[in-house]
């Protein structure tokens, strides 16, 4: 599985409105979430649409008019967004559910590769249908608000590169907040 750019940015755009909610802010126009996200406006705009056709946003019509969540943050599981905009979660055609395709292997079901990428596709679909969105935005609140408070992850090691660290994760936040 590859998040496109596209889903990657339905994500963010979601996960910007559901911060919007929980902070009070009402709707939020087009042009003030593709500034604020750095997203290019024409496309967020065609994500938009198709979030709104699938019922996850809607708009606003007026002066004051904009987007803001349609469903309750807990009743949006991060998985179904990805299938809405990516499609598959499997890595390759024959070890997908939803968009099974038959491949080239001569022995399909003996095969040790398919068998490898239904585990894959396997742990990729329970942690994103784990988790919501409500649980996404209250993770992205918890490290700003570690980030402004200057209290650093205590698994954090010194001198660690800032992309892909492990400190920086998901559950490392989560967790680290429980503690």
């Amino acid at each position: 599985m590859r998040l496109t750019k596209r889903g990657e940015y339905a994500l963010r755009t979601l996960i910007r409105l559901g911060i919007a909610e929980r902070q009070n802010e009402g709707v939020i126009s087009v042009s003030t979430l593709a500034e604020q996200e750095h997203l290019p406006f024409k496309f967020l705009e065609a994500i938009l649409f198709e979030l709104r056709t699938a019922g996850y946003v809607e708009s606003m019509r007026g002066k004051y008019g904009g987007t803001r969540l349609a469903k309750p943050m807990k009743a949006i599981k991060m998985g179904e967004i990805v299938r809405l905009i990516d499609g598959k979660l499997a890595p390759i055609g024959c070890a997908s559910e939803t968009e099974y395709e038959k491949c080239s292997c001569p022995d399909e079901t003996h095969c040790g590769l398919r068998m490898l990428m239904i585990d894959v596709r396997n742990a990729i679909a329970n942690i994103l249908d784990k988790y919501t969105l409500e649980n996404v935005v209250e993770v992205t609140l918890r490290k700003q608000l570690q980030c402004a408070t200057g209290k650093k992850p205590a698994k954090k090691k010194a001198g660690s590169p800032k992309h892909a660290d492990p400190a920086d994760g998901f559950l490392a936040v989560l967790l680290d907040s429980k503690e």
